[in-house]
């Protein structure tokens, strides 16, 4: 069975195999990036295999070698922000709700996060029931570097990193992270090599009643986490009330680590960093909804300034990796800007 999306020009196939539902995103060359096409014919199939019992898993794969995705298209969102046509924040209320659909899908959901899986493709993994890692998995949030934020609901997920402060660090750096990172701080649920991941999916689908025993064959013992000799400097830098702050007692440690981090987070949009701080702070007492509405609120907010389409601008369009943030440093930026940033009225929900 096949649904919109049919043949290999298709933006994501979706077929079934066996008990499994298979989406595939079909992107390549732009390492999968979300589209608007690509989210309505996701939620197009969980929608139909949600309730159809030949289908009792469902498995999320990106075609080539480079990741299963690398974000929302953002060439695309720079477009809308130049024309003003209204439709990122369409995408995003789109896109949001698919992500709370996979938190709460009522069959597993299983998502191969082999390769970059960034930005919108955490969206579409992070949140399901069985998330696998590879060797190559580049998992990470660097919506800070394009004066964004963490979007996608990332910011519930990082609220919920079990050791002090790592999650405000992966937010506000931006830094992706590997395998054994991603399992440690609460990502990803189990290591498989990559070069099992097609016999895993085979097996899926033959055995698509018994996921958690199919992924414990090709399960193997994950890399040693690399961050986690960091955490001690990470606890007690992030343990401010501040983003300016955090960036001072960085660039004040002992450890060449803590300083490099302080000096990356610098370079980072000042805006963006200063509501993701306040994003990642809060988020830890929302629920999944709520987050992701504000999420919305907060994207409609931070895309009437200046620096999400300049971000864009220097990293992908022009390439000149020299954007010029408005506010230009931390210290510049207003807190009641950043109060009103996340409390943007907004008419269009996530949630009707």
């Amino acid at each position: 069975m096949t649904m919109t999306a049919t043949g290999d020009e298709a933006s994501v196939l979706t077929r079934i195999e066996g008990g499994l539902g298979r989406i595939e995103l079909n992107k390549p060359k732009a390492i999968n990036a979300l589209s608007a096409d690509m989210v309505a014919i996701i939620a197009e199939a969980l929608a139909a295999w949600k309730h159809d019992d030949a289908v009792r898993a469902v498995l999320v794969t990106g075609r080539g070698d480079r990741g299963l995705c690398a974000g929302g298209d953002i060439k695309a969102i720079h477009r809308d922000l130049v024309e003003e046509t209204g439709e990122t924040l369409e995408f995003w209320a789109d896109e949001y709700a698919v992500n709370y659909e996979i938190a709460h899908y009522p069959k597993p959901y299983i998502a191969f996060m082999d390769g970059i899986t960034m930005g919108g493709g955490v969206g579409i993994s992070a949140h399901g029931s069985h998330r696998i890692v590879t060797e190559t998995s580049k998992v990470g949030m660097p919506e800070t570097g394009i004066g964004l934020f963490p979007d996608v609901g990332g910011t519930h997920l990082l609220a919920r990193v079990p050791q002090p402060g790592v999650g405000m660090h992966l937010a506000l750096t931006g830094q992706p992270f590997g395998a054994g990172d991603a399992i440690r701080y609460g990502f990803a649920d189990t290591f498989v090599p990559r070069e099992h991941l097609d016999d895993l999916a085979a097996a899926l689908a033959e055995s698509a009643d018994d996921v958690d025993a199919v992924i414990a064959r090709f399960a193997d013992d994950a890399p040693a986490s690399e961050l986690a000799a960091d955490e001690g400097w990470i606890s007690s830098s992030y343990d401010s009330s501040t983003a300016a702050e955090v960036v001072a007692a960085l660039r004040a440690h002992d450890d060449e680590r803590a300083r490099a981090a302080g000096d990356l987070i610098a370079a980072k949009s000042p805006l963006s960093v200063a509501v993701t701080f306040e994003l990642v702070r809060t988020a830890g007492a929302m629920g999944l909804d709520e987050v992701l509405e504000r999420d919305l609120r907060t994207g409609a907010g931070i895309s009437a300034q200046p620096d999400l389409r300049e971000g864009i601008r220097a990293q992908v369009i022009d390439k000149d990796r020299n954007p010029q943030w408005s506010p230009a440093t931390l210290d510049d930026v207003d807190d009641e800007l950043v109060i009103s940033i996340l409390a943007t009225e907004q008419t269009r929900k996530v949630f009707s």
